[in-house]
């Protein structure tokens, strides 16, 4: 009954979320494939258990988002070392990065991981994260201005306040009530400001982690995004 819980509490936005990127790298899972006397890919420093060893909701989860992603990403390998943490981790993910209240939306949720993230220096999230905000912005520029700064990339105003806070909150900043000012002014309200402070918070802990495992983002994240897609070529395949 616990597992069952748990799948419930975070499978179906992980599958949507994965599922939106499959297009996105299966000319490169396909690459990937093909090659031959290639090195291991390097994941995590501490062991990663071999599924048959792993509890079955979390080997059902990842089956399924290797299946409508195209590819596991490392994360999921990397923190299957502790089941009970793992599951955590992934419930508290879906609750910031999935939901569809607040004033945030995805694309939001993905440039603040990326903006602190490379503040905190971190491999894994900034190009996983850069990638997915690649995919729901539709910009295939604009994460890579904000990992070289911020302050210069082509932001709106109402983006400049919203990194301007979680930045506040990725350095332990005080903050004041001119933060949450500076927030309103751009449309923003308090509810807003919880969800942007707590997906600063949780992704500093998740960019430590990530420096503990010595955790390397899957090749597949690089390319995702980058290029628009042939909709010529997806509605011919959909007409045939």
């Amino acid at each position: 009954m616990a597992s069952n819980l748990v799948l419930k509490l975070f499978r179906p936005p992980l599958f949507a979320q994965l599922a939106s990127l499959r297009a996105g790298v299966k000319a490169v899972s396909v690459s990937r494939r093909c090659s031959s006397g290639s090195p291991p890919e390097k994941v995590s420093r501490f062991p990663i258990p071999n599924k048959k060893d792993l509890p079955f909701d979390m080997l059902e989860l990842m089956e399924d988002v290797e299946e409508k992603g195209g590819f596991l990403p490392n994360v999921f390998r990397a923190l299957s070392h502790r089941p009970g943490e793992f599951r955590a981790f992934f419930s508290y993910y879906n609750e910031l990065m999935n939901k569809e209240t607040g004033g945030l939306t995805k694309a939001d949720r993905e440039l603040i991981v990326v903006a602190t993230s490379i503040h905190n220096k971190c491999l894994y999230c900034v190009v996983s994260h850069s990638a997915l905000h690649r995919i729901y912005s539709k910009n295939p520029t604009l994460a890579d201005q904000v990992v070289v700064n911020y302050k210069n990339a082509a932001l709106t105003p109402r983006e400049v306040a919203m990194l301007d806070f979680a930045m506040a909150v990725c350095r332990s900043d005080t903050v004041t009530e001119r933060h949450f000012e500076s927030l309103e002014e751009v449309g923003f309200d308090r509810e807003d400001a919880w969800d942007i402070a707590a997906i600063a918070a949780f992704f500093a802990m998740s960019n430590r982690l990530a420096h503990l495992t010595d955790m390397r983002p899957n090749v597949e994240f690089y390319n995702m995004g980058r290029m628009p897609r042939d909709k010529s070529k997806k509605k011919a395949g959909d007409a045939s």
